[in-house]
Formats: structure tokens, sequence, C-alpha cells
């Protein structure tokens, strides 16, 4: 007979991002979107807003995206090591 493989429940399973990082992720989601927004709202080549504020914006967009996602929380390090 085929043997039947038995899935753990996950209850151990801790969540790879805090809350924290869901946020910050959600932050930069909507900064990047806004920026693109503002550049296509303009609808200039040459207007303030689509060359130096909305790039600015953009880039802090990206920025707290990276940081969302490589920032690690010290505390969960630690509650995976003891399960």
């Amino acid at each position: 007979m085929a043997s039947k493989k038995h899935r753990s429940s996950g209850k151990n399973r801790t969540m790879i991002f805090s809350a924290w990082n869901y946020k910050m992720l959600a932050l930069g989601m909507f900064l990047v979107l806004a920026g693109f927004l503002a550049m296509y709202a303009e609808n200039e080549v040459e207007g303030i807003i689509s060359l130096y504020i909305s790039p600015i914006v953009i880039m802090a967009g990206y920025i707290s995206v990276i940081i969302a996602i490589l920032k690690h929380d010290d505390g969960s390090s630690a509650a995976q090591s003891e399960s």
C-alpha cells in the first residue's frame, strides 16, 4: 500500500513578517502608486510635480518597501529556534 504523508497542523509555524513589516510594505506601495498617479495627473513633461515631487515620492516608496522586506525582528528568530 502507498504510505500516507502526515502534515503538521501548522500550530508551531511563525509568520515571516511582523505587523510592522506589513504596514511598511503597504505604505511603500501606496507611496509608489501615489507618485505615479501624481505624475499622470499633472500630464506635463516639464511640470514641477513630474520633475521633482513625484520621483522623490516614488523613491521613498521603493526604499520603504526594501526596508520592510529586509528588516528582521530579532524576537521572531528566537521563537523559531525554540520550536
